[in-house]
């Protein structure tokens, strides 16, 4: 058991490969110079960075970035027109309205596979990794589908939420979540009302939301946490709250009573430990570790420690995440290579640490879609499951396959991606290793390759077989060497752990 779980890091032990483990964690990996210059900071003011973002300057988003009209509900005019063709059975006119709304799905349809393009390039891009990194946290724990929602502006406008809150108040953010249309919509509570409530979106609150599934709550629980949400709704792109449907009789919920709203029930199930306890192990397995073991004792220790600090801090996440980054259990052997990386995470990181160019941005879109994380499409409420759900026979080959087209430009045949001849200089790699007459020492280099690509220092057996192959085609460590190792590397299962 540790004594005390967020003890930090001592400051002399914040290393360059500890800088390593803390860019891929806290983001998506970073170069050899950015990895150098936060071990140079020091740990206080490394985290610092990463965690308060704010001050770095970045392109902000607009609402109009994307066109919110695409799935706008019909005009008076519209709805008129639609019923006299309804009621006089206008096939021609209905053919008509039906082609109409087609056109418009289709062009919806491009808009959010123009929408992953946007977000990957961003996750990519961004010298704000924290942000994109959380921001994908809670894509996958307020789990929305553009299948249920067909509204691709809706999953933008989630987006920006998720955004807006990526290291704000969870408290915050969860009293926008019931307001949020694409969340109304996919868990039905714009059909949600006191003559006939629905009670999908109140039982997805606790169950994966706030609570964790069966902790201390009922079914009596769940029916009057719905009475507290009927009536919210939406109209167009904007949260509504139909007064007339809302049910203001007094409830009944966790113990407690009173004629809640959906900011009582919230208040209600915020206020229980097991909220702030569920929440940090949900951060647990995302930042730290996603064994798929129970938890350990050391481990639950350090989730209630950073369960404390959320309900010390009424659920402001910056006190977390700072903890959690500065601690010295964070950078232990045992945390180090025990995530097995999502495809975003493959792939984003490959392109920010390797620094290779980004080919083509729907082509990474496919491709992580084919290992299991086509963002925007979750395959369920649940979101992803992560962990070694991520990996199988299917999964692995593709995972080689990705690194591959992005390290060469070139494509498997069996998928449609498009090849790109766009030069990767990876010398930058090993610019620090160089000697007086530009020349890189063979055997350092690799081993500084592989160390830096694998997140964590090689096993002795791999180093050798890597060795020999490189000198297997002589004694220079030339660009075409380097990307011949990364290929090897980037092909090992330790590859796909961070």
């Amino acid at each position: 058991m540790l004594e005390n779980p967020l003890q930090p890091l001592p400051e002399k032990a914040f290393d360059y490969d500890a800088a390593v483990h803390l860019l891929n964690r806290a983001g998506f990996g970073g170069t050899p110079a950015q990895a150098r210059g936060l071990a140079d900071m020091g740990l206080h003011k490394a985290v610092d960075q990463l965690v308060k973002y704010e001050s770095i300057a970045y392109e902000s988003v607009t609402a109009d970035l994307f066109d919110s009209d695409i799935m706008s509900p019909p005009t008076e005019e519209q709805r008129v027109s639609s019923q006299k063709a309804r009621q006089s059975n206008d096939e021609e006119a209905l053919a008509a309205l039906q082609r109409e709304r087609q056109r418009k799905q289709g062009l919806d349809r491009k808009q959010i596979a123009e929408l992953q393009m946007w977000w990957i390039k961003r996750m990519i891009e961004t010298p704000r990794p924290l942000e994109e990194k959380m921001t994908l946290f809670f894509h996958g724990h307020f789990t929305t589908g553009y299948r249920t929602i067909e509204d691709s502006f809706h999953m933008f406008q989630q987006n920006q939420l998720f955004r807006k809150f990526a290291t704000g108040n969870f408290a915050q953010l969860a009293g926008r979540i019931i307001r949020d249309p694409a969340m109304l919509k996919y868990l039905d509570n714009d059909d949600n009302r006191k003559s006939n409530p629905n009670e999908n979106l109140a039982r997805e609150l606790m169950e994966l939301f706030t609570l964790g599934e069966g902790r201390g709550y009922t079914e009596a629980d769940i029916k009057a946490g719905a009475l507290a949400l009927t009536g919210y709704t939406f109209q167009d792109d904007t949260f509504y709250f139909n007064k007339n449907n809302h049910d203001s009789s007094t409830k009944k919920i966790l113990g407690k009573s009173g004629p809640f709203d959906g900011d009582g029930f919230l208040d209600v199930i915020l206020a229980r430990n097991e909220c702030a306890e569920f929440i940090a192990s949900k951060l647990f397995r995302f930042f730290i570790n996603d064994s798929p073991r129970d938890f350990t004792k050391e481990q639950m220790a350090f989730i209630l420690a950073m369960a404390k600090i959320l309900r010390s801090s009424k659920y402001e996440l910056k006190p977390v995440l700072d903890a959690v980054f500065s601690s010295a259990y964070f950078y232990s052997a045992a945390n180090r290579g025990a995530i097995i990386k999502s495809p975003i995470q493959l792939t984003v990181q490959a392109v920010r640490s390797l620094r290779i160019p980004v080919r083509e941005l729907s082509s990474l879109a496919s491709a992580t879609d084919l290992m299991g994380q086509n963002v925007f499409f979750p395959p369920n409420v649940k979101g992803w499951d992560g962990g070694r759900s991520w990996i199988n026979t299917s999964t692995l080959f593709i995972r080689q396959n990705v690194l591959v087209y992005l390290l060469t430009g070139r494509k498997p045949d069996m998928y449609e991606w498009q090849a790109i001849d766009i030069p990767f200089d990876a010398t930058h790699l090993l610019e620090h290793l160089r000697q007086p007459d530009g020349s890189v020492d063979m055997a350092s280099g690799i081993e500084y390759l592989m160390r830096f690509t694998l997140g964590q220092s090689p096993a002795p057996l791999r180093l050798q077989e890597v060795m020999a192959f490189a000198k297997s085609r002589g004694e220079r460590l030339d660009n075409n060497r380097i990307i011949a190792v990364l290929l090897l590397t980037t092909a090992m299962p330790e590859y796909q752990l961070c």
